[in-house]
C-alpha cells in the first residue's frame, strides 16, 4: 500500500515519490505498528542512497532532516536513481521519548543485523536491515542526535579485518564530502565493540558504505541543525550526481587545522569526584594538551578538582547535566 506522487513538469525530470509501509507487530487490542517508508525515484537509473533516523526514540531531530529532504526533492527532483528512507525506525520508543524500545528496553542500535525470529528490536532490525540490503545500495546515512550542547560531525566506524576494505575507503571518501568535522570511532574505544552491532557497523561488514552524522541534540528539534543535515545530505547527493552540481558545497566552519583530517573520538575526559560542574570550553574549541576543560565544586563552592584535556583536540560538546560522578563523562572530544 502507498501513496504516489508523479512530477510530470516538462522543465523538470520526472519523478515519482512514494510513501508506504512495513508491519512490525499487531497489539493486543488488534491495532497494527509500523514503520513510515519514503521512496523518491528517478526516471533514469543510478544510485540508491538510503537515509535513516530515529533509531534511538529521544533522537528526533533525523526525522524532520528526512521530510525536509524529501520537500527539497519535489522543487528539485532528483536528476538519476533513488533516494530511500526509514525516517522513524523506533516508533515505540518515540512516542514516550525513550532511547530505547519500550517493550523490553532495548537498543536498536545495538541490534543489527537482526534476527526474523529473536526479541523485538532484532526482528525490527532485521526487517530494515533486509530491505536495505536488497536495494545494494551506494550509501546509507544514519542520522542520530548528540548531547545538547555540540558540534554537528560525521562519524565512521573503524574498520575491521572481516570489512570490505573498498567500502571502507569509500566511505571515508564520502565522509569528506559531508563538509562536517570527521570523527573515526577508536578500534579501542569500548563502544567500538559493539559498532558491528549498529547499523552503519553491520552494513560496513555486507560491504556497503555507510555513515552517521551527529546533529545536535535529543528530544527536540534545532532548525539550525535540521539546516545542517539537509546541507551535508545535499552534499553527498551531489557528489554521486543524483541531484545538480551545487556551486558552493556546504563546509561547516571549523577551524583549519581540523578539515578533512579524521580525529579520534574520545569521551575520556572524566570526572573523579562528585559535584557541580562548571564548563571551561564550548563546543567547537580548539584546546591543547592539558587545557582545563571544566572545574568541579562541591556543595559549598569549593573547588574538588580540575578536569584537563590529555591531548590537543576540538571540543565536540558536553555533558547535558551539571552534575558531576566518578567516571563520568564531561567533554567529549575529536583528537589529533
Amino acid at each position: 500500500m502507498g501513496l504516489y506522487m508523479n512530477d510530470r513538469s516538462a522543465s523538470r525530470p520526472r519523478q515519482r515519490v512514494r510513501y508506504s509501509f512495513r508491519n512490525i507487530l499487531t497489539g493486543s487490542d488488534l491495532s497494527r505498528r509500523r514503520l513510515a517508508v519514503m521512496t523518491a525515484e528517478a526516471a533514469r537509473t543510478g544510485p540508491t542512497v538510503w537515509l535513516t533516523a530515529c533509531a534511538h526514540g529521544d533522537e528526533v531531530g533525523g526525522v524532520v532532516i528526512i521530510q525536509e529532504i524529501f520537500r527539497q526533492l519535489k522543487r528539485k527532483p532528483l536528476l538519476c536513481g533513488e533516494v530511500r528512507a526509514f525516517p522513524l525506525m523506533n516508533p515505540l520508543g518515540f512516542e514516550v521519548g525513550s532511547r530505547h524500545i519500550t517493550m523490553g528496553g532495548e537498543d536498536l542500535n545495538r541490534s543489527f543485523p537482526g534476527n526474523q525470529h529473536g526479541s523485538l528490536a532484532g526482528r525490527i532490525a532485521a526487517t530494515i536491515f533486509q530491505e536495505i540490503l536488497q536495494t545494494g545500495p551506494a550509501l546509507v546515512l544514519d542520522l542520530h542526535n548528540d548531547w545538547r550542547n555540540s558540534i554537528p560531525y560525521t562519524v565512521i566506524d573503524p574498520r575491521r579485518k572481516s570489512a570490505n576494505r573498498e567500502a571502507y575507503a569509500r566511505t571515508r571518501r564520502f565522509a569528506r564530502c559531508t563538509g562536517l568535522l570527521l570523527v573515526e570511532e577508536s578500534s579501542k574505544s569500548p563502544e567500538s565493540l559493539v559498532s558491528h552491532r549498529t547499523l552503519t557497523g553491520s552494513l560496513l561488514l555486507r560491504d556497503i558504505p555507510a555513515l552517521t552524522l551527529e546533529l545536535g541534540e535529543a528530544y527536540v528539534v534545532n532548525e539550525t541543525n535540521v539546516a545542517y543535515g539537509v546541507q551535508v545530505i545535499w552534499n553527498l547527493l551531489s557528489e554521486l550526481s543524483m541531484v545538480a552540481t551545487q556551486e558552493k558545497p556546504f563546509e561547516f566552519e571549523m577551524h583549519r587545522d581540523f578539515r578533512r583530517r579524521f580525529l579520534s573520538y574520545s569521551d575520556g575526559t572524566l570526572s573523579s569526584t562528585s559535584g557541580i560542574i562548571r564548563f571551561l570550553v564550548k563546543p567547537g574549541d580548539v584546546i591543547d594538551a592539558d587545557q582545563p576543560v571544566a572545574k568541579i565544586y562541591n556543595a559549598f563552592g569549593k573547588l574538588l578538582e580540575t578536569v584537563v584535556s590529555a591531548q590537543r583536540a576540538v571540543v565536540l560538546g558536553h555533558s547535558d547535566s551539571s552534575v558531576a560522578f566518578p567516571g563520568v563523562p564531561v567533554v567529549a572530544l575529536g583528537l589529533l
